[in-house]
């Protein structure tokens, strides 16, 4: 009997997010079934069955990573051929018994923001440098945090592809906090927010209501733990590749024919 870590990257699209439930198609749902039809588990409880973290419906991952103990081989691509196309495993590392995946070193998430022209990117960037460090993040979640104190080790804005990116690294995150900094971003990219006013957002006393980003725009791109190296699968990695240039050619093609029709519409006396 060993225990095994599997990196996992998904699509979020079309799933109600990470979390198995009921009745309705989630990423661990689809991972459950797959690891029974590998016989890799039989009984999560018994197995040891563990996540790194639950992502929200429409949020993506690279990164994501599982853990379970098991006595069978276990080959990725094996597993992989149980799954929906837009979840693959990626990785994997055998680990200590011990191991809790949810006590990661570092998470990395990334926020795309399709840039409007209207985004003032230097003020983004300034504004970057009053997360970093240790804060009360109770105004980037919800107020029945128990403990809404979060480290930023490091958070970068540039633009890539005719977007803007936000790169956020920490140990750990609340429920929404990503997606609401992305959002206090766009908001100061748009001149909405002013960078003197960014430190009352870590006043607790101080009620801030920031709507989040869309989901949509968010991957959870790695998770990082001390003295574990993950393997990646060549073939798993390049079949993914295939996968999401299949959709983004796809999505391109909507794009454009959207694009034609609101010009078409546009023109219309």
């Amino acid at each position: 009997m060993r225990k095994v870590a599997l990196k996992v990257a998904y699509i979020g699209t079309d799933f109600h997010g990470f979390q198995r439930q009921q009745d309705v198609d989630t990423v661990e749902g689809k991972l459950i079934e797959a690891l029974k039809a590998a016989n890799l588990i039989d009984n999560l409880k018994d197995s040891g069955y563990s996540i790194a973290g639950r992502t929200d419906r429409g949020v993506h991952a690279l990164g994501n990573v599982i853990s379970f103990r098991t006595s069978e081989k276990v080959v990725l691509n094996q597993i992989n051929d149980y799954l929906p196309k837009s979840i693959r495993i990626l990785a994997k590392a055998w680990v200590p018994f011990g191991f809790k995946p949810r006590f990661a070193k570092s998470r990395h998430y990334r926020y795309i923001i399709v840039d409007d022209d209207n985004l003032n990117i230097n003020k983004m960037k300034k504004s970057s440098k009053f997360f970093e460090g240790t804060h009360d993040f109770s105004n980037f979640s919800k107020r029945s945090e128990r403990n809404p104190v979060r480290t930023i080790e490091k958070i970068e804005v540039f633009e890539a592809d005719d977007c803007v990116v936000m790169d956020v690294v920490g140990e750990s995150f609340l429920w929404n906090m990503v997606r609401k900094i992305a959002s206090v971003f766009f908001s100061v990219g748009r001149d909405e927010l002013d960078l003197n006013e960014l430190e009352k957002l870590f006043d607790s006393s101080f009620t801030a209501a920031i709507t989040p980003m869309q989901p949509e725009g968010l991957i959870l791109m790695d998770t990082i733990y001390e003295n574990i190296k993950f393997k990646h699968d060549e073939y798993a990695r390049k079949k993914f590749i295939s996968i999401l240039n299949e959709g983004y050619r796809y999505n391109r093609t909507i794009s454009a024919v959207e694009k034609t029709m609101i010009n078409g519409l546009n023109t219309v006396i």
